[in-house]
């Protein structure tokens, strides 16, 4: 096992709150990587010897990106829907049958082709840790290959088969819920860590997802859910009456919401690439802040309502249209996805985590924000392996 010494950092983000701000800022500074995990952090003035060393030539080192929602298992595409929204066509949960049809017609082979290149494209983009969800399939077999081709990328993997109701059982929406909780659930949950629904208009009630979670509960599998996206609705107190550990989209929030969020310690996961897609409002991120919930900022990167694999582009927009501070967005896209994944081993770079970590192309995380759609990613590191 090797050492190597980072070295030449004109700003490092080490995410440790004993430094005195949010990011934990340091400048001129250098870590050392010792096998796949940090074992040291401090001023390039002070760094010990290493059995190798890289200087960055003075460009700014931060967290690797932990995306903690997407949905990359799934074929074909939706750019006719996306086109028509852009003439005015409103979003809705419907487009999701339209990617079951081609999800269930395509081949374990085409399915993990289309996963790893979405992957290697988030890599490039400086993500380190992504959560993958099922719920294109929506039949026994079909959910149990999808987490068995996500767990080929992630340890992350959810078992989502209560995305929407398909449309053998659009008259039996119950028949179905069974089927969720009884062979899918026995199917999935040997390859799944999470369980999640989406509790919305058009997919699943407050009672139905609360008996999907449950039985994941009571499988072992630990709750996400799909909240308030379309309206405010049952979602997110649902998901703090659970104990789940995010309720994500949280588009559209009451008070009595955001007071459950905060003081439950249910994590507020905003992916505003959707918002982006949809022409939707954005949710606003400040209130949630200024009220104590921890953030996460996550892509939803799927084919139907943002197809967009780029943490970068959601930093930027929370920054711009969510009222996060460029600092915050830098936080919720690194440690508060940690936090929406219960991890404590990424999201930060300090002795003893999992050396994930990005260089960037600039001088400062700033230019994050301050240069959207550049490609400011040099190289990104998992567990301490330069890609």
């Amino acid at each position: 096992m090797t050492s190597l010494l980072l070295t030449g950092i004109g700003s490092l983000v080490t995410n440790d709150p004993t430094r005195g701000d949010l990011l934990g800022e340091l400048h001129d500074a250098a870590l050392v990587i010792d096998g796949t995990n940090i074992a040291w952090v401090g001023s390039r003035q002070d760094a010990p010897e290493a059995d190798a060393a890289l200087d960055v030539g003075g460009r700014a080192v931060i967290p690797g990106f932990v995306d903690s929602h997407s949905h990359l298992v799934f074929a074909g595409d939706r750019a006719e829907e996306f086109a028509a929204r852009m003439t005015g066509t409103p979003y809705s949960a419907g487009g999701i049958r339209t990617t079951v049809a081609a999800t269930r017609a395509a081949t374990d082979e085409q399915l993990t082709a289309n996963v790893s290149r979405l992957v290697t494209e988030m890599r490039r983009q400086g993500t380190t840790t992504v959560e993958i969800k099922s719920g294109y399939g929506l039949t026994v077999a079909d959910e149990a290959r999808a987490l068995e081709i996500a767990g080929q990328f992630t340890d992350e993997t959810t078992y989502l088969g209560a995305h929407v109701v398909p449309a053998e059982f659009q008259d039996d929406p119950a028949g179905y819920v069974e089927l969720v909780t009884g062979p899918m659930l026995d199917a999935a949950a040997k390859h799944a860590k999470w369980i999640d629904v989406f509790v919305e208009r058009g997919a699943f009630d407050a009672d139905q997802a609360r008996a999907i979670l449950q039985a994941g509960q009571a499988q072992g599998l630990k709750a996400r859910v799909h909240a308030n996206q379309l309206g405010e609705g049952p979602g997110v107190q649902l998901a703090c009456e659970l104990k789940a550990a995010a309720a994500d989209h949280c588009t559209y929030l009451t008070d009595a919401d955001i007071d459950a969020l905060a003081s439950s310690g249910v994590v507020a996961g905003l992916l505003p690439a959707i918002e982006f897609s949809t022409r939707s409002p954005y949710p606003n991120a400040r209130r949630l802040l200024d009220a104590g919930v921890t953030v996460a900022l996550a892509t939803d990167c799927n084919p139907g309502s943002g197809y967009s694999s780029s943490m970068p582009f959601c930093i930027a927009l929370a920054v711009r249209d969510m009222h996060m501070t460029p600092a915050e967005a830098l936080w919720s896209a690194t440690a508060g996805g940690a936090a929406s994944l219960r991890r404590t081993d990424i999201g930060h770079l300090t002795p003893g985590a999992r050396a994930d970590l990005t260089v960037l192309d600039a001088p400062s995380y700033l230019h994050l924000s301050y240069r959207p759609g550049v490609p400011l990613v040099s190289q990104t590191f998992i567990g301490g392996r330069p890609l």
